[in-house]
C-alpha cells in the first residue's frame, strides 16, 4: 500500500489537466504553472553557459568541493520549463547523490524540432569534458523526456567514437515515442500528470512535421544499446510510461548492456521529483543516489 502522506498528496492533486489537442503554448502554459522556481534555503545556485547554453549549476554547501557531477537534463514534455523549474530537483540530486548538479537549457521543439534538444545535449556534455571535467566522474541524469534526450544523447556520443559518462540515469524517462507499452494502452490507476495521447502529441511536436516516431534519436526505444555505460531507470508502477524502461531492460540484456529497471508499486508519473514530500519518493531517490556513487566513487 502507498504511504499515507502519497495518498494526502495524491487526493490534493486535481485531474488530469493535460490535453492532446492544445497547442503548444496552452502546454506550456499548463506546465509552467505546476513548476516550482525557488531552491530550498541555503542552495547554492550559479549560472554558467555551457558551449554558450544557458546552464545553472546547484549544490548543497557539503557539496561545493564535490567532483562527482550530474548533468541534469530536464523535462517538460519537449516544449516547456526552463532551469529554474529544476532548482529543487538539482538541490535532491545534489544532496542524495552528494554531487554537484549542473542543468542547461535544451531548445524547445516548437523553435527547433529534432534533433536540436538531443544535441544540445551532447553539446553540454563535451563543454563539461572540454573543461577538464572527466567524463567518468559525470552522470547523465534525466526526467520525463529528459530522459529520452539522455539515452539519444548517448547514443550519439557512442556513435561517434567519443568519451561517455559514467552511467545513465532515467527519471520517468519517455523512451516511446507511440506509447505501445501496456501501461499506456491499458492504464493502472489514476495519473494526474500525464496520459499516452498527450505524450504521443508531445512526440510528433519534437519530431516536427516530417519526423519518423521510431527513428531512434528521437525514440530512443528503438535505439542499439550495445555498448552504452551503465543504466538506471526508475519508473512507477502507475506511469504510463512505465513499460518503456521495462521492455527497454529485456532487450538490453540480449545486447549486452547494463539497465536496473526500479519499479515503485502504486507510483504515477515524475513522482520521484517529489522527494522529501513522501517516502517512496524520498526512498527512490536514495536508491538512485546507491547507484551513482556506486559506479562514480
Amino acid at each position: 500500500m502507498a504511504s499515507e502522506q502519497y495518498d494526502a498528496l495524491m487526493a490534493k492533486i486535481p485531474g488530469q489537466d493535460v490535453d492532446a489537442s492544445d497547442p503548444v503554448d496552452v502546454v506550456r502554459e499548463k506546465m509552467h504553472a505546476i513548476h516550482p522556481t525557488a531552491a530550498p534555503p541555503g542552495t547554492i545556485v550559479e549560472p554558467d553557459s555551457l558551449d554558450g547554453l544557458d546552464a545553472k549549476w546547484v549544490h548543497t554547501p557539503d557539496n561545493a568541493e564535490s567532483d562527482r557531477i550530474v548533468l541534469h537534463v530536464h523535462g517538460g514534455a519537449f516544449v516547456s520549463t526552463v532551469i529554474d523549474h529544476y532548482l529543487m530537483y538539482g538541490e535532491f540530486l545534489s544532496r542524495k547523490i552528494g554531487a554537484k548538479v549542473v542543468c542547461f537549457q535544451w531548445t524547445w521543439a516548437d523553435e527547433a524540432p529534432y534533433p536540436r534538444a538531443m544535441n544540445d545535449t551532447v553539446r553540454a556534455f563535451r563543454a563539461l569534458v572540454a573543461r577538464g571535467i572527466r567524463p567518468d566522474r559525470i552522470a547523465l541524469v534525466g526526467d520525463s523526456c529528459g530522459g529520452g534526450l539522455a539515452l539519444s544523447a548517448m547514443c550519439a556520443l557512442r556513435d561517434d567514437g567519443g568519451p561517455l559518462p559514467a552511467c545513465m540515469v532515467g527519471l520517468t524517462p519517455w523512451l516511446d515515442a507511440e506509447q505501445t507499452g501496456d501501461a499506456a494502452i491499458h492504464p493502472r490507476g489514476r495519473d494526474p500528470f500525464v496520459e499516452a495521447e498527450w505524450i504521443r502529441a508531445r512526440f510528433r511536436d519534437y519530431a516536427g512535421p516530417t519526423g519518423d516516431l521510431r527513428n531512434p534519436g528521437i525514440s530512443p526505444f528503438h535505439a542499439s544499446l550495445a555498448g552504452l555505460p551503465p543504466m538506471y531507470l526508475s519508473v512507477g508502477e502507475i506511469d504510463t510510461t512505465s513499460d518503456d524502461s521495462t521492455r527497454l531492460a529485456e532487450r538490453a540484456r540480449r545486447e549486452g548492456a547494463s539497465v536496473i529497471v526500479d519499479v515503485a508499486a502504486e507510483m504515477v508519473h515524475g513522482y520521484i521529483g517529489l522527494c522529501d514530500a513522501f517516502p517512496e519518493a524520498t526512498q527512490a531517490m536514495e536508491r538512485i543516489a546507491l547507484f551513482v556513487r556506486q559506479r562514480i566513487p
